[in-house]
């Protein structure tokens, strides 16, 4: 585990939670200066803290060439606007939750993190937490089977704020962590409170999230409770597992409970329930060093600014709900469609409205653009790039290395190679050799395009043709192996040229060119330009 040798870290705001990041920060020796704008807070830490050097003014954190990272913890309504200038500045940032109090002012910190190519972390705490951790492990590995039912519960009585209700202070937590169980955002809202001790300020909220795959879970906060409580319990159709933070011990327990089906009607079959495992640690502690981890690796945080904008338009959207006295909100997060039987691995980039249907399987790193169709049972390698308004149709594999333009048809179980000569017992990985598929082309059923090759812009591959050569553009190639056959417009139609190496399409009216040299044969369409009118 890395740890920061020399000081560069800033806490802005050391008040109520901005003390344990103080003390954490400064027990992984990285902490250089603490900053409040209320002097009694710097006054009570400083004897606690003798070497950490102490100010009023966070314009002048900003400005301290040596301070690499700023950790915000002031009022969330401030959050935008220092992180803002934090980023501006060139720092890294870690800001505690929420993100913002508006989605645009998430979206504006995301994009401005990019630009500057800083860090952006958001203080999600229970994602760190080791019991957390490993109740994901067992959704991750088909533990609990599928996921129908999420209760959470974060009660206590006080701290009382004015600044936020307890919506904003207190569910980010819990709505972060159903978010990375179940990685899907809920498709619909609906959110209930109660106000009794400032007008416009709820005490108690219960918010309804409802999930695309049938999943739903309940939200139960409150600062106005007798006792203590922050509990989650995971309901699984094979096993259900609870984990109580306020418990001293076995925090995390398993239970097999099932439902047994006698004359026709369900009876609970109770067993109870196993602790399960692991290592703990504070997690405070543990999200601080993962800061500094970053901070030193480049890596993207685990809970980064895109992770926090999720937890923002959920918390967005149970605010509009709770205005609406309740009513359910639609939250689109995502404006692309994916069948439930499809395996889609993070990181991957999906535009809006793209569909991907049943049992499809898309590896990591996988971009793809606006409009896309993808087919049954297809299989997209690592890395692969899809340009918009792809058709993909069933049973198709494209491997790493392959990248396909704008407006590209692939038709059913037609195959991308990515290895020259594959060999099964000798690792071929560092061999690859990349595919250009360009604008508009037509790929026949069944047809194979062996790695290495290009194939030209709008051009047409048969029907279980090989494809061993580059294709030029608008070509019309097919066999095995392909030969080129003739000539196609943009359209589809077959093109006939004249004596003079001109064409004109029955269909559509686009006119091209076929220009010889030598061997190699060329064909472009002729623009109407306006000097040409």
């Amino acid at each position: 585990m890395f740890v920061v040798e020399k000081r560069n870290i800033a806490v802005i705001g050391c008040g109520y939670w901005g003390q344990n990041l103080v003390r954490n920060f400064t027990a992984l020796g990285a902490l250089s200066t603490m900053c409040d704008s209320n002097p009694q807070n710097l006054s009570r830490l400083g004897p606690l803290y003798p070497s950490v050097k102490s100010e009023t003014n966070f314009e002048r954190v900003l400005a301290d060439e040596e301070i690499k990272g700023v950790v915000i913890s002031t009022p969330a309504v401030s959050h935008y606007s220092i992180a803002k200038q934090a980023l501006k500045a060139g720092k890294d940032v870690f800001v505690e939750k929420p993100l913002a109090l508006k989605v645009d002012e998430a979206e504006d910190l995301i994009k401005l993190a990019e630009k500057t190519g800083k860090l952006l972390m958001v203080g999600h705490l229970l994602e760190y937490h080791p019991a957390v951790v490993k109740l994901k492990e067992l959704v991750v590995s088909g533990e609990l089977g599928k996921i129908n039912y999420i209760y959470s519960s974060r009660l206590n009585l006080g701290k009382f704020r004015t600044e936020e209700n307890i919506l904003w202070s207190f569910a980010p937590h819990d709505i972060s962590v159903i978010l990375l169980l179940l990685k899907e955002m809920p498709s619909q809202i609906s959110a209930h409170g109660g106000q009794y001790l400032n007008h416009g300020i709820e005490d108690v909220t219960v918010t309804t999230m409802s999930f695309a795959n049938g999943t739903k879970a309940h939200i139960f906060v409150s600062w106005l409770h007798p006792f203590k409580e922050q509990k989650l319990v995971v309901i699984g159709d094979k096993k259900m597992a609870v984990f109580d933070d306020v418990v001293p011990e076995n925090k995390l327990v398993l239970y097999e409970n099932y439902i047994e089906w006698y004359d026709r009607l369900p009876l609970p079959a109770k067993k109870r329930g196993i602790p399960v495992k692991f290592v703990m640690d504070e997690p405070l502690k543990l999200e601080c060093q993962h800061f500094l981890d970053c901070l030193e690796s480049r890596q993207k945080p685990r809970t980064s600014g895109e992770e926090g904008l999720e937890v923002l338009r959920v918390l967005d959207a149970s605010q509009k709900s709770l205005e609406l006295q309740g009513a359910i909100v639609s939250l689109n997060a995502k404006k692309y469609f994916v069948h439930p039987t499809s395996l889609i691995e993070e990181p991957a980039t999906i535009g809006e409205g793209t569909k991907i249907w049943h049992f499809s399987h898309l590896m990591p790193e996988v971009v793809i653009g606006k409009g896309c169709t993808v087919g049954q049972n297809v299989f997209i390698g690592r890395g692969v790039s899809i340009g918009n308004n792809v058709k993909i149709q069933n049973n198709v594999s494209i491997f790493e290395g392959v990248s396909l333009e704008d407006d590209v048809f692939c038709g059913p179980s037609c195959v991308f190679t990515n290895v020259k000569a594959p060999r099964s017992h000798r690792p071929q990985r560092s061999k690859y050799v990349p595919t250009v598929v360009k604008r508009g082309v037509t790929i026949g059923a069944n047809a194979t395009i062996v790695c290495g090759n290009s194939i030209g812009k709008y051009s047409f591959i048969g029907a279980g043709a090989v494809v061993t050569i580059d294709v030029p553009d608008y070509a019309l190639v097919y066999g095995n192996p392909a030969r080129l056959q003739g000539w196609v417009c943009e359209c589809g139609t077959k093109l006939n040229f004249n004596k003079t190496g001109k064409a004109r399409c029955s269909s559509c009216g686009n006119e091209y060119v076929r220009q010889e040299t030598g061997r190699e044969v060329k064909v472009e369409r002729v623009v109407e330009t306006d000097s040409h009118r």
